[in-house]
C-alpha cells in the first residue's frame, strides 16, 4: 500500500485512513499539520485492487462502517469522522 509519511513532532502512532475528496478527510489532515504531528496517512479511494481490498480490511477492522476518516492512534484508539477535541485529548496536545 502507498502509505505517506509526514515528519513531525512524535505523538504515538498514528495512521489515518483518508479519500483524497472528502472535506472532513482534509480538515483532520490540517489539524494534524497545525499541531506538527508526526503520522501516516493513505487516501483508500486512489487505490485499486487487492491494495485497495487490503486498506478496507484495515479500516473495517477498527470502524466496521467504513467510513472516514478514521484515525487509529498507538493501534489501541480509534477516532472516526473529524472530531478536534477527541483528537487533541487523544495525542495529549
Amino acid at each position: 500500500m502507498a502509505v505517506e509519511h509526514v515528519p513531525g513532532k512524535n505523538a504515538g502512532k498514528i495512521m489515518l485512513y483518508a479519500l483524497s475528496t472528502c472535506i472532513w478527510c482534509r480538515k483532520t489532515r490540517q489539524l494534524l499539520a497545525d499541531l506538527g504531528v508526526e503520522y501516516d496517512y493513505l487516501y483508500v479511494d486512489l487505490l485499486q485492487g487487492e491494495e485497495r481490498s487490503n486498506a478496507m480490511v484495515a479500516v473495517e477492522k477498527w470502524n466496521p462502517d467504513s467510513s472516514f476518516p478514521t484515525m487509529v492512534i498507538n493501534d489501541s484508539r480509534c477516532i472516526v469522522g473529524f472530531k478536534e477535541k477527541e483528537i487533541r485529548e487523544a495525542l495529549k496536545l
